[in-house]
């Protein structure tokens, strides 16, 4: 595949454009590393043009969040018949509606966390489940719009019925658990090592904790029994096929302790597109399993299709 010409899509107009910028600059960087021939696009509307008239022989997919992450960029690149990298269509699109992709999960068996999908103005002064719980946009990635309620709150976050949000009118209220976070990723249908993720100075993973520089450290391997490290493992697995993804993706837990050792351990989400970035968790989990972020990048060029 060395020699070939590889597209990087980029940017883009989502939320979560400046993640996409940073994944896929360090991912083209490692291509030309490879030997492959380069182009980058910065992702507007008129990217199906841009394809057409380029004609690469593979597209990275380096985009994030809605249009890169949902399946619809996906159906373009089906439509012009360009091979590429990541999951395809529909498991693209499932994985994007968390509470879609629970409900396959649930069904197959996955530890899930009990939740309503409800429109934001439903929620008013009252609160929607009992406290603590989580609120979320249904269809957003990178931790935006994530709102925790403490068990003590009287009522719900003004900020959700506000004019000031901006991720969409339906949510989804997940029951918090308490406890530890930790990620696994899937390459190649195995699962990669288990990360333990601790927030430093935030009280939750969220976007700073994702992407500022010592937002969040990382411990690999995880520094848990092997029992439960090995479940994590095979519940990645497990989402990544019954979701139907390809290429990579990493699924986020939470896993709660404190009252026996066997412990809860709940899966809450697959990613299809993981972050990229020097401060990712994929490549850092391919280089503990003996993987350059070049062998990395070159595998996922190599493993890029259509009808995925």
């Amino acid at each position: 595949m060395s020699g070939k010409h590889v597209a990087v899509l980029m940017g883009g107009f989502s939320s979560e454009r400046p993640v996409s910028l940073s994944s896929g600059e360090a991912c083209a960087s490692a291509l030309e590393g490879e030997g492959f021939q380069v182009t980058r696009i910065d992702v507007d509307r008129d990217v199906a043009a841009t394809l057409s008239r380029l004609r690469p022989d593979v597209v990275f997919n380096a985009l994030h969040g809605p249009f890169g992450e949902d399946g619809t960029i996906q159906g373009i690149l089906e439509y012009l018949e360009i091979p590429y990298t990541h999951s395809g269509v529909l498991a693209s699109s499932l994985a994007m509606d968390k509470s879609k992709a629970k409900k396959i999960a649930a069904a197959s068996g996955m530890p899930v966390a009990a939740e309503k999908v409800m429109s934001r103005f439903d929620i008013g002064n009252q609160h929607p489940m009992k406290p603590p719980y989580v609120v979320k946009p249904v269809r957003e990635g990178s931790s935006f719009g994530v709102v925790m309620v403490q068990q003590d709150q009287s009522h719900p976050p003004q900020i959700i019925g506000s004019s000031e949000w901006r991720y969409g009118d339906e949510v989804m209220v997940e029951r918090y658990i308490h406890g530890r976070e930790f990620t696994c990723g899937v390459m190649n249908g195995e699962a990669l090592g288990v990360t333990e993720v601790v927030p430093m100075g935030h009280a939750f993973y969220d976007y700073d904790a994702k992407y500022a520089k010592g937002g969040s450290k990382h411990v690999i391997p995880a520094e848990i029994s092997p029992k439960i490290y090995q479940k994590i493992q095979s519940l990645a697995v497990m989402a990544h096929q019954v979701i139907g993804c390809r290429g990579v993706s990493r699924s986020d837990f939470r896993y709660d302790d404190r009252f026996s050792e066997e412990g809860e351990l709940i899966w809450l989400e697959v990613n299809t597109q993981p972050g990229m970035t020097p401060t990712s968790l994929v490549p850092e989990m391919a280089a503990h399993a003996g993987h350059t972020f070049g062998d990395l990048v070159r595998w996922m060029v190599e493993d890029a299709s259509c009808l995925r």
